[in-house]
C-alpha cells in the first residue's frame, strides 16, 4: 500500500477513535433570573479538546463572577469551546414560554425536552453527562449512555464547556434587553436575577408604564 494511502487510513482511523470517545456535555444558563431567556447548550469533546480547553482555564461559568471582565472571559473561552468541540447546540427558552410551562409546573419537563432535542442532534458519543441529578437523571431510560450529576462540571469538561457557551449566549441575550430600555431607565445591571438593581428597573418600568416588560417572567414571585 502506498505510504500517502497508509497516512490517510491512520489519519481516519484516529478521527474515528476520536469520535468514538466523545462525551456530550449538557447544562443550561439562566434558570433563576426574573428577566429574559434561559438557555441550555449541549457540547461534545473529545479527550485532546477536553484536555485542552481545561488547559485554557475552562471552568463552570459561575466560578467566572459578574461584571464586564468576567462576560469577556466567558466570551473568549465560549470561542475556544466553538472552535475545539465536534459538536455544539443551543435552545433558548424565552419567558413566555417559561411562565406557560411554570403555569403546568413543568419547568424540569421543558429541560428535558429541550436536551433531548440536542442528544438526538448530537453525533454518537461515549458518554452524556448533564448537571442536574433531579432534572435530567431520567432520560438515562431513553439514553443509556447518559449520567446525571449535580455539580456536572466537576465530572467532565464538556459540561463546563456547555456552561460556559450557554451562559455567553445568555450574556448577549440580556445585553440586548439592557439596551433595549437602556436609554429610557438607565444601565440595567443585576444580570436580570430578582435584587435590588432589577427591583429597580422593574418598579420604574411599571410606574411609567402600569405593567412589567415583555422580557419578564411573569410567573415569578414579581412582589416589588
Amino acid at each position: 500500500m502506498p505510504r500517502a494511502a497508509e497516512s490517510q487510513m491512520g489519519m481516519f482511523a484516529d478521527a474515528v477513535a476520536a469520535r468514538a470517545a466523545l462525551t456530550l456535555g449538557i447544562d443550561e444558563a439562566g434558570r433563576g433570573p426574573i428577566l429574559g431567556p434561559m438557555v441550555m447548550a449541549a457540547v461534545a469533546l473529545d479527550p485532546g479538546a477536553a484536555r485542552a480547553l481545561t488547559r485554557a482555564g475552562l471552568a463552570d461559568s459561575k466560578k467566572f463572577g459578574h461584571g464586564a471582565i468576567a462576560r469577556q472571559r466567558r466570551a473568549a473561552l465560549a470561542s475556544m469551546v466553538r472552535a475545539r468541540a465536534t459538536f455544539v447546540a443551543i435552545e433558548v427558552v424565552e419567558s413566555d414560554e417559561i411562565d406557560a410551562r411554570v403555569d403546568k409546573g413543568e419547568l424540569n419537563v421543558l429541560e428535558r425536552e429541550r436536551a433531548r432535542l440536542m442528544i438526538t442532534a448530537a453525533p454518537t458519543c461515549k458518554r452524556i453527562v448533564a448537571d442536574g441529578a433531579r432534572i435530567f437523571g431520567s432520560l438515562r431510560e431513553e439514553f443509556p449512555a447518559l449520567r446525571a450529576y449535580d455539580n456536572g462540571e466537576s465530572r467532565h469538561a464538556s459540561v463546563a464547556a456547555a456552561s460556559i457557551v450557554a451562559k455567553d449566549e445568555r450574556d448577549r441575550r440580556f445585553a440586548l434587553i439592557a439596551e433595549r430600555w437602556r436609554a429610557e431607565f438607565g444601565e440595567i445591571t443585576g444580570g436580570g436575577y430578582l435584587n435590588d438593581a432589577t427591583r429597580a428597573f422593574l418598579r420604574a418600568y411599571r410606574k411609567k408604564f402600569g405593567d412589567l416588560p415583555p422580557e419578564t417572567r411573569r410567573s415569578w414571585d414579581c412582589r416589588l
